[in-house]
């Protein structure tokens, strides 16, 4: 009778996520708007197009940044689609690596295995470029207010103050972390539209038409033909599209979750894409000085600097630092919610540590933790390697576009038998489904490739590195350990079991 009792209380979210397998553990407290706002906080178009803007001037100039864009944005779109629609049919924090396990006609556990370690891999590698970004701004606002030193040192002791703050922000719980993030879009769309009015009426001087939309330029030092390029200067855009899964992970703790979460996954693609569209436009129409082998280590920073004055720029520069900051919250939010959903499979070593839920905030504080420690990790090898940050956006996109079209691949596999959920793309999902698949094939072989000349070990592109260690360590760990007691995502208990642990943590 008590089970009976308990199964009339729960509500539509809590019924779909126990026919998962799964209990309520997290608090379910997000509205879908808030789901949203985490992954377009994520892709923080003020974040990685602004970042990343010096990387798109050297490889391509104006014409791959402004074309760029557009053309990565619409094929973003096909990923998130298909992403969204199998994100209604299993609406659970482990996202990725559970839809390949109960996606895959044979060998799930495998499958689900290497997806949930590219996961691991890109989110690692997304909070690591999201947070150093932002520290290169910091330390970049210093300079100019302070007149601090530019020694790669201080980014680096900023980058762990920066992780530090986020990790702190993210243990409070998942209310406070909700409302930053509705916060978080108004000052994304709020701030563009500063940025882009003050680069519009300030400067005296604007490049012209001709320049923004078809100036073509090769910094790289690479003697190769234009049209390599264009392709490796479409990272620019291809990472800033990156961490709209946030939506599929936080769908344990979204109310209407297998709506919330593919709608968030779409809009959260669609905003930025005109949104990061016009900032992008317009930051390059206010290039005063030309000559982008000799700007800044923050190069954006210094466009704005030159456009508008030392004093404006300060202002500006600060509604850009608050995105990122809001960026990087968000990125370990998402972050720890896939390393806690993975270690409660038993997937990382020490997986009952990183499991671990907080009973007062309802949040998986160690994983909050490694999250932020991997990040920091991978951002060191800027001390001594000064094409490193490039390196950690070329893992991030890798690492996540894997992850996120080998369940579409799957689904692709099963045909009819796929169970759809009620967000579902109809008759359009095999041409949507193909098309992602096929992008992320030839991104994923592009990022690998050298991005600067001479190729030097200054210069060198480890994300190859990081990939092959990545596959090499999951495939070893497989064959050696894992294949004998991994199964993919396990059932946490019967109907009593999941009512027992959600009332342990109630009380």
């Amino acid at each position: 009778m008590a089970v009976n009792e308990q199964a009339a209380s729960l509500s539509e979210d809590e019924k779909t996520l126990h026919g998962l397998g799964y209990a309520q553990e997290l608090r379910r407290r997000m509205s879908g708007f808030s789901n949203f706002a985490v992954s377009f906080t994520i892709i923080s178009i003020l974040s990685g197009c602004l970042t990343l803007y010096g990387f798109g001037m050297l490889t391509g100039g104006p014409v791959v940044i402004v074309w760029g864009w557009p053309f990565v944005g619409i094929m973003t779109l096909f990923v998130g689609l298909s992403m969204a629609e199998v994100c209604s049919s299993f609406p659970t924090a482990g996202g990725l690596y559970y839809w390949s396990a109960k996606l895959a006609r044979r060998n799930g556990a495998a499958w689900s295995w290497f997806t949930g370690w590219f996961n691991f891999l890109g989110q690692v590698a997304i909070t690591a470029g999201i947070d150093f970004g932002a520290s290169l701004f910091i330390h970049a606002f210093l300079t100019l207010t302070f007149n601090l030193s530019a020694a790669h040192w201080i980014t680096v002791l900023i980058y762990a103050v920066v992780l530090a703050v986020h990790g702190m922000l993210n243990q409070f719980g998942i209310r406070l972390v909700a409302l930053l993030n509705d916060i978080s879009v108004w000052w994304h769309l709020l701030g563009v539209l500063i940025i882009v009015a003050v680069l519009i009426f300030v400067p005296s001087h604007h490049q012209s038409a001709s320049f923004v939309f078809g100036h073509f330029n090769n910094g790289t030092g690479l003697g190769v033909g234009s049209f390599y390029i264009v392709l490796i200067g479409l990272l620019l855009a291809q990472y800033t599209f990156t961490g709209y899964d946030a939506s599929a992970h936080m769908t344990e703790e979204t109310h209407k979750a297998a709506t919330a979460g593919p709608r968030g996954i779409v809009m959260s693609i669609v905003v930025s894409l005109f949104a990061g569209w016009v900032l992008l436009i317009g930051v390059t129409f206010a290039i005063q000085h030309y000559a982008p082998e000799s700007l800044a280590s923050v190069p954006a920073a210094q466009v704005i600097i030159d456009a508008i004055g030392k004093t404006g720029a300060e202002l500006l520069l600060l509604i850009v630092i608050g995105a990122q900051l809001f960026c990087g919250m968000s990125s370990v939010t998402a972050n720890s919610r896939m390393i806690y959903a993975f270690s409660r499979d038993g997937a990382l070593p020490g997986s009952a540590f990183w499991h671990r839920v907080n009973h007062r905030t309802r949040t998986p504080t160690n994983a909050i933790w490694l999250a932020a420690a991997g990040a920091f990790i991978l951002g060191l090898p800027y001390l001594w390697n000064y094409a490193a940050y490039a390196a950690v956006t070329s893992i991030a996109t890798i690492g996540l576009y894997i992850a996120y079209v080998t369940p579409t691949y799957l689904r692709l596999r099963r045909g009819q038998s796929f169970q759809r959920g009620p967000w579902h793309l109809g008759r359009w999902s095999y041409v949507v489904g193909w098309i992602a698949v096929t992008w992320v094939v030839i991104i994923t072989i592009l990022f690998m490739l050298p991005q600067v000349g001479p190729i030097n070990f200054t210069t060198f592109n480890y994300a190859v590195f990081a990939v092959l260690a990545v596959i090499g360590f999951a495939g070893i760990y497989w064959l050696v350990s894992a294949r004998k007691w991994f199964t993919g995502p396990r059932v946490q208990g019967t109907p009593e079991e999941l009512a027992a642990i959600e009332q342990e943590l109630a009380s």
